[in-house]
């Protein structure tokens, strides 16, 4: 289905971004497509959350983003919210989401336009809180510092249940991953960490992470989480700097809800979504994770190799005593007709095609 209305995210301080900006304006001119930027941080522009910002811009099917993968968040938490596909043009360093060299945009938007790119549909977060969140004034500022104006609190979706224990639930869509950390360096968290219902443990950390697949190579990589395929469904809990001696992560089946409840103890905790801040809780406030009903859509122009993008992305090496074997011949050649007991299998694309 050709283009009808898109929506612009644009990675102010990046003069590439800037100039690319151009290049989407002209197509869509030259298209007759309405064009409109938006989750613009500038002091004339107050942030909205990502349903507000979609009809602001009158509901764009088609998201276009120029920075990196944190440019590709902002983008993506607005484009969810009325099932627009995401199309991220890479200007950053270690991306992940970002699909096109800013050279290729043109031929991109017409791909998409013509109906001949890929749709590649990925798992994201909601969650619900003991109380709808809050940002007190005095840490308004602090949540902000060097990252542009803070989003509004996640808003009470409207069929949230009522009822004790149940809590408040809030529209939130997180493609890498839900946190709570701490705010002041000598005050960690303390918290309660329940799956599915059951008290997996008591962690005093400086983080607790809730993860997609996607977001497994985001933070919760750094915290030495595992790497997931982006193509299953999975809920991932990884503590960062845990004061116990169980320290693992736990990858939980996607029906299963991970809890976090803030004990007495504790110190404030912030709560961040995509790497923004969206509330603040007090001992005793909690939250609960899971797997949202609504999805992603990012574009693709052909099938990813994303264990390759992997290698390339984190600048692998290899064992020096492997270096006398020379280059590593290609397993399974998809260039060739696939045997049938392969034949449901995903394999990456030949490297013609990547």
């Amino acid at each position: 289905m050709p283009v009808q209305r898109i929506g612009l995210v644009v990675h102010q301080g990046r003069a590439t971004a800037l100039d690319v900006r151009g290049a989407v304006q002209t197509w869509c001119a030259a298209h007759g497509i309405p064009c409109t930027e938006i989750d613009v941080w500038s002091e004339d522009h107050e942030r909205r959350s990502g349903r507000e910002e979609a009809h602001a811009a009158g509901d764009p099917d088609l998201v276009v983003t120029l920075g990196g993968d944190g440019t590709f968040l902002r983008g993506a938490r607005i484009a969810v919210k009325t099932g627009a596909s995401v199309l991220g043009v890479d200007l950053g360093k270690v991306g992940f989401l970002t699909e096109v060299p800013a050279r290729d945009l043109t031929a991109a938007l017409d791909a998409v336009h013509a109906g001949h790119a890929l749709v590649e549909e990925r798992m994201t977060l909601t969650m619900r809180a003991s109380r709808p969140p809050q940002v007190p004034p005095d840490l308004e500022a602090l949540g902000c510092f060097g990252r542009g104006p803070v989003l509004p609190p996640p808003p009470v979706r409207p069929q949230s249940t009522a009822g004790e224990g149940w809590g408040v639930a809030l529209d939130v869509n997180a493609l890498n991953d839900i946190v709570v950390e701490k705010f002041a360096r000598d005050r960690q968290v303390s918290a309660g960490v329940y799956i599915s219902g059951s008290l997996l443990a008591a962690y005093s950390a400086d983080a607790l992470v809730v993860a997609t697949p996607t977001g497994s190579t985001a933070y919760c990589f750094a915290a030495g989480g595992p790497v997931l395929s982006p193509h299953m469904d999975a809920v991932v809990f990884t503590p960062i700097a845990p004061h116990m001696t169980f320290n693992r992560t736990v990858v939980a089946a996607p029906d299963e809800p991970v809890a976090l409840r803030i004990l007495p103890h504790s110190g404030r905790a912030a709560v961040t979504i995509d790497g923004e801040l969206r509330g603040v809780l007090e001992p005793g406030d909690w939250i609960g994770v899971y797997r949202a009903p609504q999805r992603v859509r990012l574009i693709r122009l052909h099938a990813t190799d994303f264990y390759g993008r992997l290698r390339d992305r984190f600048r692998l090496t290899d064992a020096p005593a492997t270096a006398t074997d020379g280059e590593f011949a290609p397993f399974f050649r998809p260039e060739t007709p696939v045997p049938p007991d392969l034949a449901g299998l995903r394999l990456s694309p030949p490297a013609a095609a990547r």
